[in-house]
């Protein structure tokens, strides 16, 4: 069980404190400080089960400096999400081959 964690943001932290709560250590990984590679955004979107621009904060200011108003492929926006990945929705969940966005808390649990 990985957990993908901003300690700023306050949904990471408050997932993180339900998990331990619940009884889970996650293995916690700082994306911000060891970011996904364009290969393993690929991997967790497929156990999302979402398309690229679903993973994307997109109301991030980067985010509109980035696409600058035009469509992007699912593959120029994994490359965004690699090279910038403060822009990557958080927290995310991994377990057991599957992936969740905690946001609300309760899908992490769909997921246990």
């Amino acid at each position: 069980m990985q957990l993908l964690h901003n300690p700023r943001c306050s949904k990471s932290r408050e997932a993180l404190s339900e998990l331990n709560a619940l009884g889970h250590s996650p293995e916690v990984r700082l994306y911000l400080e060891d970011p996904l590679s364009a290969d393993e955004i690929t991997a967790l979107l497929a156990m999302i089960d979402i398309a690229a621009l679903d993973l994307v904060r997109q109301k991030e200011p980067l985010w509109a400096e980035l696409c600058q108003g035009r469509a992007l492929s699912a593959a120029q926006i994994i490359e965004h999400l690699a090279a910038h990945p403060q822009l990557i929705e958080r927290p995310i969940l991994i377990h057991q081959g599957k992936a969740a966005i905690g946001r609300p808390f309760a899908r992490l649990l769909t997921i246990l």
